[in-house]
């Protein structure tokens, strides 16, 4: 028998077979589940490791211990391999972590039991606009045909003034749905979507000159629309992230041509789908489904998956200095043309320097990294802000904190995304809120987020979730009244530190962004798939018969 003192014996891993590979990706992230799906389309062989026991590394959505265990990981030590090799150098594959300011409230004795019934995304709050290249992508590789969504109800705008919020009039039917307007305003915000409509459509193409197009959008909603509603149009329609109307602190400036792509981004959304009537949707099951749906249908493609396995050092010629492969944990020598890993990741010394004299040069060189950060809050509720009347039953919300309007040093945007049960992440009852906020400063960037949720915790609540059956009354045993202010019952605070992508015979994906949708993201993951693949196609059109329309699918 073992003493206590005996080391436990070391985990055992499954042998790859094959052992050379088109591709090898490191991570599972949204980028690279992507790639790896693409690359498998077009027919090349491609092994997919994974050192977690889930899906989705830094666009997972876990459990609140999970989530935990996750962002408070320490980075990997370098490793010291016994086995000499004649043939390759063997380098370290070290980590490093992109989480900083961690704080974690404990989890309360009452949910203790239910926080396997949570499912936070790390990388949020995110959402897909109905007519975005995520969903495009999504109906054109055929991954929609395993996911479900649900539509976001409302976006409701932050007044500092009165310290409310309101609900935003997204199009020139909404305005005159909006019951708080005087008659003049639905007029004038009217007539703007009007105009937007009238130029977008070609109707009349010379409504918006060529000057207007390329000055800030700022200073064309001055001249089209009162300060209220120039404000809602940026931060609300638009997402622009830092202050429009402060150069000396905006990093962002938006350009009425792109400001008017993002309007018409969002008016093509809403109604593009039957059942979803907002313009953004949410994944049921949270973000980590996205990636794990393009790893699904990796496989099918013929994939190789492997989950819990380590890469401890990466194969290189010792004549050349070039990449050939990798070892994995159990010790295999794994060999490929290329290798794709995760942002947390650090190359070689060796090797990065040895693709300074690459064909794309020294820009590409992953050991200088980008230092943008972004400030990532979740909390649980039990109570829920409330739409107005005419949407008393939307829970799943978009609520936006404008620049200065939490406080005058506030010069980025803090979005909050709102969700309830329906979205099948959380026990019923029960609300989490997502928030997230770009910053340069830690302390400034989870202060700017504590002043949101201080703002969220004195509003006005609707009492129940709408998705709780009548019957139960947990909330009701809880103690929750309707005039009592909502209070989090637990919250998480970090520090995400956003990195770029790197392409070459070793490249590196980009960690999440700021962003709200993944527009962004999805163009840089196909153009990453272009440089890597030259002549091969990003997902070819799905033709098929047997299978329903994936259009009907989306917004399930």
């Amino acid at each position: 028998m073992a003493s206590e003192s005996s080391p436990s014996p070391p985990p055992e891993f499954p042998p790859v077979d094959p052992t050379n590979f088109d591709l090898i990706v490191i991570g599972t992230g949204l980028p690279q589940s992507i790639i790896a799906a693409a690359a498998s389309t077009a027919g090349k062989s491609v092994l997919h490791l994974d050192p977690n026991p889930f899906y989705g590394s830094h666009f997972s959505s876990l459990s609140p211990p999970n989530l935990s265990s996750f962002i408070l990981s320490p980075p990997s030590r370098p490793f010291l391999s016994s086995t000499i090799s004649e043939e390759f150098d063997v380098l370290s594959l070290t980590s490093r972590s992109l989480y900083s300011g961690i704080e974690i409230s404990p989890l309360p004795n009452e949910l203790e039991a239910l926080a396997q019934r949570f499912c936070f995304d790390v990388s949020g709050p995110r959402v897909l606009f109905c007519a975005d290249s995520a969903i495009d992508l999504l109906l054109k590789s055929g991954v929609s045909h395993y996911m479900e969504f649900k539509s976001v109800d409302a976006v409701l705008f932050y007044d500092a003034e009165s310290s409310t919020f309101s609900n935003v009039p997204d199009d020139r039917n909404a305005v005159f749905a909006v019951g708080n307007l005087k008659l003049t305003e639905k007029t004038k915000l009217g007539l703007f979507f009007k105009l937007v409509r009238d130029y977008l459509s070609g109707q009349a193409a010379d409504v918006i000159s060529d000057e207007d197009l390329e000055s800030p959008f700022v200073d064309f909603l001055d001249k089209k629309l009162p300060p209220k509603f120039k404000r809602i149009i940026l931060y609300a329609i638009a997402l622009a992230e830092y202050d429009q109307e402060n150069l000396e602190v905006c990093k962002d400036l938006l350009k009425t041509k792109d400001g008017i792509g993002r309007l018409a981004l969002y008016h093509s959304s809403k109604g593009r789908f039957p059942n979803a009537p907002g313009a953004m949707l949410y994944p049921m099951y949270g973000q980590g489904e996205l990636p794990q749906a393009f790893c699904r249908r990796a496989a099918v493609k013929g994939c190789i998956y492997v989950l819990r396995m380590p890469v401890t050092a990466l194969l290189a010629d010792k004549g050349s200095g070039k990449y050939k492969g990798v070892r994995l944990a159990s010790g295999q020598d794994i060999f490929s043309q290329q290798l794709l890993i995760d942002p947390n990741f650090e190359v070689p010394e060796a090797l990065a320097l040895s693709r300074l004299g690459g064909e794309q040069g020294g820009s590409q060189n992953s050991i200088i990294r980008d230092v943008k950060k972004v400030a990532r809050g979740i909390c649980i509720a039990r109570t829920s802000l409330k739409a107005d009347a005419s949407q008393s039953d939307a829970s799943n919300l978009l609520i936006v904190f404008p620049p200065r309007s939490l406080y005058p040093e506030q010069v980025t945007t803090v979005r909050a995304l709102q969700l309830c049960s329906n979205s099948a992440v959380w026990p019923v009852g029960m609300f989490v809120f997502h928030l997230s906020t770009l910053c340069d400063d830690a302390s400034k960037g989870k202060n700017l987020l504590t002043a949101a949720m201080n703002v969220l915790c004195t509003q006005s609540i609707s009492e129940t979730d709408p998705s709780e059956d009548p019957k139960d009354n947990s909330a009701t045993q809880s103690g929750v009244t309707e005039e009592q202010n909502p209070a989090f019952i637990w919250t998480a605070l970090f520090i995400q530190e956003i990195t770029e992508e790197s392409v070459h015979t070793i490249s590196i994906s980009p960690s999440p962004d700021g962003n709200l949708s993944y527009s962004n993201l999805i163009d840089t993951t196909e153009k990453m798939y272009r440089q890597m693949f030259p002549g091969d196609e990003f997902f070819p059109e799905i033709a098929s018969t047997d299978e329903p329309d994936a259009a009907e699918d989306v917004p399930e």
